[in-house]
């Protein structure tokens, strides 16, 4: 457990590495959040502005219902999947030695544009097909399904990887993310994901810390300060939550040079790659 622990933090601190030669890589992340709120708002204000959300959230999802959010989960994974396809494109750059910019990470994704839209549409069918699926099931069938989502989650690990730099479809792109996976790690990735246990632990930190914080604000009766300390701790945790999901970019595409190369760019150490992801 404890070797567990000091290979998370050390994972991270290589990733940030990275980040830290190429902290413009922290754009990409930034546009998919932008880009997910826009997506969110253009499709729930219509519902709110004709009062049918009311509607849709007390009687269930309906065939239309079902419709519509396939069409939300399209689009809101197109706009995640090629912000992350920009960023891992322009990290595999950094990995190979290169110096990538902004426009390098996105002309890397319009390259792939077509695939990153099958995937998405791959993406939305698997999100509605486990949504209509819950709404069905009892306490046990959504556990089972929530384990069927994370191994959908495991096995689609690499495809973004594999999408930039191998120019394969989204079919085969999830095949050859789980062949890479079957290769490389086997079944202990879901427990040594290491960047989200470090900033899982940042995040709980955070949240203990500004609670705190927000609570002796309040007890000035200072209204300037309450709203200085919210302020504050909600960027505090924006930040957090950025760098987290760029770190997560890096790793991947890290975590793809090795499993194809045996090669980690030169900020990662390569016994730390393999050991993170033992197989049984």
């Amino acid at each position: 457990m404890f070797r567990r622990i000091r290979n998370s933090w050390e994972l991270m601190v290589a990733s940030f590495a990275v980040l830290r030669a190429d902290k413009e890589l922290l754009i990409f992340p930034i546009v998919s959040a932008l880009g997910v709120v826009v997506v969110t708002l253009s499709f729930v204000l219509p519902f709110v502005l004709a009062g049918a959300l009311d509607g849709i959230l007390a009687e269930g999802l309906t065939v239309l219902g079902f419709v519509v959010l396939f069409a939300f989960y399209l689009v809101q994974y197109f706009v995640i999947i090629f912000a992350n396809a920009a960023l891992v494109g322009a990290a595999m750059i950094r990995l190979q030695g290169g110096d990538p910019s902004v426009a390098d990470g996105f002309r890397a994704a319009f390259q792939h544009i077509g695939a990153i839209a099958g995937y998405a549409a791959i993406s939305a069918t698997v999100g509605v097909l486990l949504r209509m699926l819950t709404e069905r099931a009892g306490g046990l069938g959504r556990m089972v399904i929530a384990l069927v989502g994370l191994a959908w989650n495991i096995a689609t690990f690499l495809v973004v990887p594999v999408l930039i730099m191998e120019g394969m479809g989204p079919v085969d792109g999830v095949k050859r993310s789980v062949s890479l996976l079957k290769r490389t790690w086997g079944e202990q990735i879901a427990g040594n994901l290491s960047i989200g246990l470090v900033f899982g632990l940042f995040f709980l930190v955070a949240v203990v810390a500004g609670v705190g914080l927000v609570i002796l604000a309040a007890m000035t009766e200072m209204v300037a300060l309450i709203v200085a300390v919210i302020v504050l701790w909600v960027l505090v945790l924006l930040v957090l939550a950025l760098i987290a999901s760029t770190l997560n970019g890096i790793y991947t595409a890290a975590v793809y040079r090795y499993a194809v190369t045996g090669e980690t760019g030169g900020f990662f150490q390569e016994d730390l790659v393999e050991g993170a992801f033992r197989s049984r």
